[in-house]
């Protein structure tokens, strides 16, 4: 007979080989936050769900129970059990879970043994799930050593994390490249969405036993999500590599991103005509984003510039005269922060170098390490 409950010392294991798991809190529920691997198949939509729930405040749990199982019967029934039944059949080593692992796993375990097979549901559910990954990220900074990235914009830093097994990409996970000018064209993660990912993606760290945990700097905000403020402060605390590139390398790497890459982005999803008007949009409003930092006579100056060069590109078909306002951003904008923000964090700077030097003193530390 096959287990029925899956305990919490497997919750590492669920979350580092993304085993299929089946959700069953109401739809309303999983959109805050679910897990990455996770499908809503749930037992009762958000109708029935809130019901029960003021049946159970009003008249106790078993009215609440009684309530469901009449909500929940026959061919609405029967259609959810086949989901399952489906789900289970193309995943045969997935669990179920619910909010806390109670009556809703067991009753949805019941149902589907009573058609013929066995499914375990996982204990504590995503309340206790949550939970573990939560400690997962507020305790990493006391396991690992964490080295931060830093950078002038457009010396390529996230390219640099992506080709380290260290490091873990915050950018990647929050789906935002971190600036005004960071926007994707699909939307974020939600904020307990981008922490569960995180989590996972730091748990898959650990198992490859690094000897540090590089991470982009980054501000406490990448777009709208938090990086969560245990980690975050820990952030704060971490030794320095500054990441230096000169202008000509960094110029043509911004038109790439900004431009280049946005600009198909956009019409991959909006079609050729409506997305170049959605890109052009993309590049106002990030402007529109730095007004109060930059000054009103500069963004009117910068905003100038990328319509002379949207109008040049529609009607040469080139991108090289956007190169004049991302030239302008850096110098009137994105450099003097920088160079702010990197006077502040001096003490902590322990490297600087090119991408080949930074490469080579992250090889050596490691190799330093393994001896």
């Amino acid at each position: 007979m096959s287990r029925q409950i899956i305990a919490p010392a497997e919750y590492r294991e669920i979350f580092l080989s993304d085993r299929p798991l089946v959700d069953l809190r109401a739809p309303v529920e999983f959109a805050k936050g679910a897990f990455p691997a996770s499908t809503n198949l749930p037992l009762m939509n958000d109708s029935e769900r809130q019901k029960v729930g003021t049946c159970y405040k009003e008249h106790g749990q078993a009215a609440a129970i009684e309530l469901g199982h009449s909500l929940v019967k026959g061919k609405i029934k029967a259609a959810r059990i086949q989901a399952w039944l489906d789900f289970f059949s193309a995943h045969p080593d997935a669990n179920l879970y619910c909010f806390r692992g109670g009556l809703r796993s067991q009753l949805t375990q019941q149902w589907i043994r009573e058609a013929g097979l066995e499914v375990p549901y996982i204990q504590g559910g995503y309340k206790a799930m949550r939970q573990y990954l939560i400690d997962t990220i507020d305790n990493t900074p006391q396991q690992q050593q964490l080295l931060i990235l830093s950078g002038i914009t457009g010396s390529g830093k996230t390219e640099f994390i992506l080709s380290r097994s260290e490091s873990v990409d915050l950018e990647g996970t929050a789906n935002h490249r971190g600036s005004s000018f960071g926007k994707n064209v699909t939307p974020q993660p939600s904020q307990i969405n981008f922490e569960n990912s995180l989590a996972r993606e730091l748990l898959r760290h650990q198992e490859r036993q690094e000897s540090c945990l590089l991470l982009e700097d980054e501000s406490f905000l990448i777009g709208r999500r938090a990086i969560p403020k245990v980690f975050f402060s820990a952030m704060q605390q971490a030794q320095v590599l500054v990441l230096e590139e000169p202008l000509e390398a960094r110029l043509p790497r911004l038109l790439d991103e900004y431009v280049h890459k946005m600009q198909r982005g956009f019409e991959q999803h909006y079609g050729a005509e409506e997305g170049m008007a959605a890109f052009g949009a993309y590049l106002r409003q990030s402007v529109e984003g730095i007004r109060k930092r930059m000054g009103h006579q500069q963004t009117e100056q910068l905003l100038e510039l990328v319509d002379a060069s949207l109008q040049t590109q529609q009607q040469r078909n080139t991108t090289e005269q956007h190169l004049e306002w991302i030239s302008l951003l850096l110098e009137k904008y994105y450099d003097p922060m920088y160079q702010y923000q990197l006077e502040k964090k001096a003490e902590r700077i322990i490297f600087r170098g090119d991408r080949q030097a930074i490469h080579q003193w992250l090889d050596e530390r490691r190799s330093n390490r393994q001896q």
